[in-house]
């Protein structure tokens, strides 16, 4: 069997799992009790790993999928040779409030009582013979669960593996053979059924308690949605979805918000570059509070920053790396990378992953990062305790201390160290942002104190980063360009009309380039300790977007971003990378870094059209 191409996956969340449906109706990718997880149905990463399928018979194509307007409520229309149908999927939720009530932050090990991933099939044409096929594997696909009927009648049934019990309660009634429990009735126009597979101590009795479950899901994400504030222009369903799309990684025992649903789709397919991007990322804290902020999402922002700062809380001062570059959704440390060397891949992509070997590098720019987002999160209306501003000083000095010495950068380089520009950008970064919470709380000496070495860090830059033709680099000793300097002009190390600022930005969107779309660096010219290419990166692309804003190329950000947004997947969702020659989205799925980035970069870009109007009507 072929994979669908992974931009055509939907994805659906109740902010605490995560599921991938393919375009055929399968299920393919679902993880208990945790989205980190190992997964029950995992065909997304080995066609035998298990799948549920809840579609019209001997009909795989469907005629249109969309999510219902401002929802996570997947509807699917399919048109056979004798009717249609219509298939509405969703993860059940209740009313907005229920996650508002400061009843989310949980113990991660605590789970909600009741999970339901609720399918609800009408023919509203016609005659449509329904098909149920639900096909659990448990533990990655290494465990097969049996099957039994549960209560009187064959229309529920159960089973339980690896410590999981999943129960199937359906309007059909299901037949049994061994690890599948499936099912098939024929429709007529204005008849539905439907399918709960549930998890916990909450079943779907009937059709009637399925709909109004689905009408509560609904109410919940319109609710939701509802309290952002989003920009009235033609950007708005884009920025809607990223919104939607970054509640959807969120995990509400602890606020964490993932980088990805899922684990190893590749950066080229066959390849060896597949990670495990089902962690929470120091890295992307900023741009994450930024983003939430500036759609009026304070709470998600808060919620985030609350799990980032127990993370710092945790962290051993007096040990500068117990800092780490990543965490666990329930504050994890350690997140040892393992293969799983019995599953196929992605369209055999191998070997497939869990856990992050990058988990425990050295990278300077967590620091800047980190202070960034306190930063941020003041300016959001938040506080930060005495206790915890003195650990953000002590990693202050520690930036300081350690801006001198090589790191594995913010590409997560698995080469030898090096003295990456964008890590020392960083580091200035978390003395300036220090330097300016330092002041607001009225501590003048230590600011002081940190101006100076910010000062040297600045020269140091200026003097080493930069090239002969006014361009600043990959790292010092090198010529070679890197796309995370386009945050130069975010970061504010320079202003954005310096004349080596606007050169590398230039440069990038010249020589670091495929069709316009921008590459993290060039891989045959970097050592970064890995085989093999991989496409361009929608985080860089959309960065560029936003640093030709900045520096007044603003007819240039908008067809940038225009492009962009013409590949944008079937449900307005992106992956971590795009290849340009064929559009087709690469890495995990959907890729946080990357929405939030379109947000970013959509609000500079709106900001920028109406500054030039305003200048030249």
């Amino acid at each position: 069997m072929t994979f669908p191409p992974i931009a055509d996956y939907a994805f659906l969340s109740d902010c605490e799992v995560s599921t991938l449906i393919a375009p055929d109706g399968a299920v393919e990718w679902l993880c208990l009790p945790r989205p980190d997880a190992p997964s029950v149905f995992g065909a997304l990463l080995d066609r035998a790993a298990g799948s549920f399928r809840f579609a019209p018979a001997n009909t795989a194509v469907p005629q249109q999928r969309r999510y219902l307007p401002g929802t996570m409520a997947l509807e699917t229309t399919w048109h056979t040779a004798t009717g249609w149908l219509t298939v509405t999927d969703v993860l059940v939720l209740g009313p907005v409030d229920e996650l508002r009530r400061g009843e989310s932050r949980r113990s991660p090990g605590d789970a909600m009582s009741a999970h339901t991933l609720l399918r609800i099939a009408t023919c509203f044409d016609g005659r449509v013979e329904l098909d149920l096929s639900c096909f659990p594997l448990f533990d990655y696909g290494r465990v097969q669960g049996q099957w039994a009927y549960d209560g009187p009648g064959f229309t529920r049934t159960t089973v339980t593996a690896a410590d999981i019990t999943l129960t199937l309660n359906s309007s059909i009634p299901l037949g049994l053979m061994g690890a599948r429990s499936y099912g098939r009735q024929t429709l007529a126009a204005g008849e539905s059924a439907f399918a709960a597979l549930s998890w916990g101590d909450q079943i779907t009795a009937d059709l009637d308690e399925a709909l109004s479950q689905l009408r509560f899901t609904e109410s919940f994400w319109r609710g939701w949605i509802s309290m952002a504030s989003f920009p009235d222009h033609r950007y708005r369903p884009y920025i809607e979805r990223s919104a939607l799309a970054l509640k959807g990684l969120s995990y509400a025992p602890t606020g964490a918000i993932m980088a990805a649903a899922t684990t190893s789709l590749p950066e080229t397919p066959g390849g060896q570059r597949n990670w495990d991007y089902r962690f929470t990322w120091i890295r992307d804290t900023a741009f994450m509070l930024r983003a939430l902020h500036s759609l009026g999402l304070d709470w998600e922002a808060f919620e985030y920053f609350a799990f980032i700062i127990d993370a710092v809380s945790e962290a051993d001062p007096a040990i500068p790396w117990s800092l780490q570059i990543m965490y666990g959704i329930g504050g994890e440390r350690d997140l040892t990378e393992h293969t799983l060397d019995h599953l196929s891949g992605y369209r055999d992509s191998r070997p497939v992953r869990t856990g992050n070997g990058a988990f425990d590098q050295h990278q300077h720019d967590v620091w800047g990062m980190l202070l960034d987002a306190v930063e941020e999160h003041l300016r959001g209306g938040g506080q930060v305790a005495p206790g915890i501003w003195a650990r953000l000083c002590m990693l202050v000095d520690t930036a300081i201390e350690r801006s001198g010495e090589p790191d594995q950068g913010i590409w997560e380089m698995r080469g030898a160290p090096q003295h990456f520009v964008a890590s020392k950008v960083m580091c200035w970064v978390a003395v300036d942002r220090g330097i300016r919470i330092a002041r607001g709380r009225g501590d003048s000496d230590r600011a002081d104190r940190w101006q100076a070495a910010a000062d040297r860090l600045k020269t140091d830059i200026c003097t080493r980063g930069v090239d002969s033709r006014g361009v600043f680099t990959q790292h010092y000793d090198t010529t070679e360009l890197d796309a995370s300097l386009l945050l130069l002009p975010l970061m504010g190390l320079l202003p954005p009309d310096d004349p080596r600022v606007r050169a590398t930005v230039l440069a990038i969107a010249e020589e670091l380039t495929e069709q316009g779309l921008v590459l993290r660096y060039r891989v045959d010219r970097t050592e970064d300790g890995l085989s093999g290419e991989e496409g361009t990166f929608s985080i860089c692309t959309f960065w560029l977007v936003s640093a030709l804003a900045e520096i007044g190329e603003v007819d240039a950000a908008s067809a940038l971003f225009e492009k962009m947004l013409s590949f944008a997947g079937p449900l307005l969702l992106y992956a971590e990378e795009i290849e340009a020659s064929t559009g087709q989205h690469l890495g995990n799925f959907p890729q946080a870094f990357t929405h939030l980035a379109l947000i970013d970069a959509a609000h500079r870009l709106i900001a920028a059209e109406r500054s030039t109007r305003r200048r030249d009507p």
